[in-house]
C-alpha cells in the first residue's frame, strides 16, 4: 500500500507567513492534484508552544539564525512561527484535507525542534507516525511540502530509517535556502539516502 504524507503545508511556511518560503505557495494546486491520485493520506503539522525553545525571540540576546545548543544538539533560531492555536499554525485553506487520514502535530515539546514528522530532533520523542503507517499495512511513501531542506528532507530521512519506500515529489516542495544551493544539497542528501525523486507527472504510471 502507498501513503501520500503531506508535510506543514501552513500559513506561516508560505509568502506572508512569519517564516515564508519562497514560492511555497505554489505547491498547493499540484499537492492537490497529486492527492487525487492517493486513498491514504496522512499530513504533519508544525505546532509549537509559546516561547518554544526554537525561537530567536525566546533567548535574550540572540537573533534569527544564531546558533545554540537546544535539547542536547545544535539549532539555529528561528522567527516566532506555527504558535499553537494561531493562524499561522492553520492549513492553508485552498489545500484539500477532506481525505487526509490523520494529521500528526509536531514541535510541541517547548525544550527540543522537530523538523521530522517521525520523531523529534533528538530523537527521543515519537509521533507515532510510523506505527501508524505501518498498522495500515503501508509499504510506499510519497512525500511532498514545505519545506525541501528541512522538515521535508527529515522527514523523508526517517522514513528511510523506519525501512518505508520513500519518494519525494520535487515539483510538490521548495526549500528555505538559507544558503545558495540548500535546495539541490537537500535533494542530494535524500537521494544518496535511498529515497527516489521523481515528479508528479510520474502518477501517470502509478
Amino acid at each position: 500500500m502507498k501513503a501520500l504524507l503531506i508535510v506543514d503545508v501552513q500559513y506561516d511556511f508560505l509568502p506572508g507567513g512569519a517564516l515564508p518560503v519562497e514560492e511555497g505557495d505554489k505547491i498547493i494546486p499540484v499537492i492537490n492534484e497529486i492527492q487525487e491520485q492517493f486513498q491514504f493520506i496522512v499530513a504533519t503539522q508544525d505546532w509549537h508552544p509559546p516561547k518554544h525553545g526554537s525561537f530567536a525571540a525566546s533567548h535574550d540576546g540572540y537573533i534569527v539564525g544564531d546558533m545554540i545548543q537546544l535539547g542536547g544538539i545544535d539549532q539555529i533560531l528561528w522567527p516566532v512561527h506555527c504558535v499553537q492555536d494561531t493562524k499561522g499554525a492553520e492549513f492553508h485553506s485552498s489545500l484539500h484535507t477532506k481525505k487526509w487520514a490523520r494529521i500528526f502535530q509536531k514541535g510541541t515539546d517547548i525544550l527540543v525542534d522537530s523538523y521530522s514528522g517521525f520523531y523529534d530532533n533528538n530523537r527521543k520523542k515519537d509521533t507515532g507516525l510510523a506505527a501508524y503507517l505501518n498498522k495500515h499495512g503501508v509499504k510506499e511513501v510519497y512525500v511532498v511540502g514545505l519545506a525541501a531542506d528541512y522538515c521535508v528532507k527529515f522527514t523523508v530521512l526517517d522514513a528511510l530509517k523506519e525501512g518505508f519506500h520513500t519518494f519525494l515529489f520535487k515539483d510538490a516542495t521548495r526549500a528555505v535556502n538559507i544558503r545558495p544551493g540548500d535546495f539541490e544539497a537537500a535533494l542530494q542528501e535524500m537521494q544518496e539516502a535511498g529515497a527516489v525523486i521523481v515528479d508528479s507527472s510520474v502518477l501517470l504510471n502509478l
